[in-house]
């Protein structure tokens, strides 16, 4: 139910989205040759077959980047602010990206000044348009077009989650008619409108008779739910029911078929399913490239400060542990002064420690260390954004201090992240560096990677908790 209701509004909104680019590429058309050239005279000269081309170029990869972005996301929690910000981003990458695409296609006829009033008018175009779709269903639901009536079978746990999903998302047109209490359980308000107990469950469904019933009790077998089942089925209602461990599933959790066998994911991984893992590792591999062609100057001086001050090698490899626990050579411009393998591996770096050189000690304060690791983003050992990689010795000690520590190896480790931009770097609490990977985790998306990789110039390049 919630399923098929959610992946009508995605479709809703990918066709708003499709329209709203092919207008605001219009409107783009007719600044530049009309408004700006009212002669017209270039228009006629324009090659037209390769505008044409352009703007479903234009249109299509909107669709695959606003995806990218997570705009086809449920909005819990998501301001206006945040949804327009993504729209800009979306419509930059959109931009882009067609404009890659041109390129390789050969095609130049292809005005600069449109692009530009293409990407003014798209993002207007498209935040209004989903403003005045979302209005509109909202109203079409508050006339109760396409809505249907809910019962919920328990005042618990799952209860609550329930119902704030479907208060919050008044677009999926689900109404409570009412909740059923059973196992003597208090509802957590006063606004819950209990209709019965789970005793008079047969009379409560024939006098509201809802179009769907939602059992929520964490008993999942037994007398009751057959009793709810047979009943329904009597009724013709459809019911759902909420699984007991509901409350462990993680936000992304899913649920798979195998051979029509319901198989439940309780942690999903976003950024290694389907299209988003191909996203992510192509924007790892361009953007690495670029800093390292970028950076290039700062790579030689870099390189011949830590030369001419201390003796060693320049670069320094370490042993880390990164995606599904495999071990790789992080790479990093050395800080400390050359000691056993078994020093460096297993000591943690404390305030004023000895082992840091002079240089070492700037280039840590201003993460000028960390720029090698590029290479292992560019390699794919890495990733651009990430949980910070450790060492084998103390990852053996976190995992057994701390819960849930080795679920930060579900993705690939990363130069910055959601606890580095949080000022969780260095000697800070580990437990708070956890919660944070894991909430990246559980809630990745390439919007968040971006929001991050912008924010990191002024979060967490400077870090205040090196030595």
């Amino acid at each position: 139910m919630l399923k098929e209701r959610s992946q009508s509004i995605i479709v809703t909104f990918a066709a708003v989205d499709f329209a709203a680019s092919l207008l605001a590429y219009a409107l783009a058309m007719f600044a530049r040759f009309y408004l700006q050239d009212p002669t017209l005279q270039e228009f006629r000269e324009l090659d037209l077959e390769s505008y044409l081309f352009f703007g479903m170029i234009l249109a299509v990869v909107q669709l695959v980047t606003f995806v990218g972005m997570g705009l086809y996301q449920p909005r819990r929690g998501t301001s206006v602010v945040d949804e327009i910000s993504r729209i800009v981003a979306g419509v930059l990458i959109n931009v882009l990206l067609s404009i890659s695409i041109l390129y390789f296609l050969r095609v130049d006829q292809v005005s600069r000044l449109t692009i530009t009033y293409y990407a003014i008018a798209d993002v207007i175009v498209v935040a209004w348009a989903r403003a005045a779709t979302r209005r509109a269903l909202g109203s079409l639901r508050a006339r109760g077009y396409n809505s249907r009536s809910v019962v919920i079978i328990g005042t618990g746990d799952a209860a609550r989650r329930l119902t704030q999903i479907i208060e919050n998302q008044p677009i999926l047109g689900l109404r409570i008619v009412g909740y059923v209490a059973a196992n003597g359980e208090q509802p957590p308000s006063p606004d819950w409108r209990i209709i019965g107990s789970f005793d008079s469950l047969d009379q409560v469904i024939k006098s509201s008779h809802p179009d769907v019933v939602l059992y929520s009790l964490a008993e999942q077998g037994g007398e009751r739910l057959t009793a709810v089942l047979n009943l329904c089925d009597q009724e013709g209602i459809t019911l759902k029911i909420v699984p007991g461990f509901s409350s462990l599933i993680a936000a992304k959790g899913q649920v798979e078929t195998m051979e029509g066998i319901p198989i439940i994911s309780i942690r999903e991984v976003p950024a290694r399913t389907g299209f988003n893992r191909f996203l992510k590792r192509g924007f790892d591999f361009l953007f690495s490239l670029s800093v390292i062609l970028l950076l290039s100057p700062v790579f030689i001086l870099t390189a011949v400060a830590v030369k001419l001050t201390s003796r060693g090698p320049v670069f320094y490899k370490q042993e880390r542990v990164g995606l599904d626990n495999r071990p790789f050579n992080m790479l990093k411009f050395r800080t400390m002064r050359v000691q056993q393998k078994q020093e460096s591996d297993t000591i943690w770096t404390t305030r004023a420690d000895p082992r840091i050189t002079p240089i070492g000690r700037i280039m840590r304060k201003l993460s000028i260390d960390e720029i090698p690791q590029f290479f292992n983003v560019l390699s794919g050992r890495m990733s651009v954004v990430g949980p910070r990689p450790e060492r084998p010795y103390f990852v053996g000690q976190f995992k057994d201090q701390y819960h849930h520590y080795m679920r930060r190896h579900a993705v690939k480790a990363g130069i910055t992240g959601w606890a580095q931009i949080n000022g969780l770097r260095g000697d800070t609490s580990i437990k708070d560096r956890i919660e944070a990977d894991i909430f990246y985790i559980e809630n990745w998306s390439f919007w968040f990677d971006l929001k991050i990789i912008l924010l990191t110039p002024f979060k967490g390049m400077v870090n205040e908790n090196a030595y």
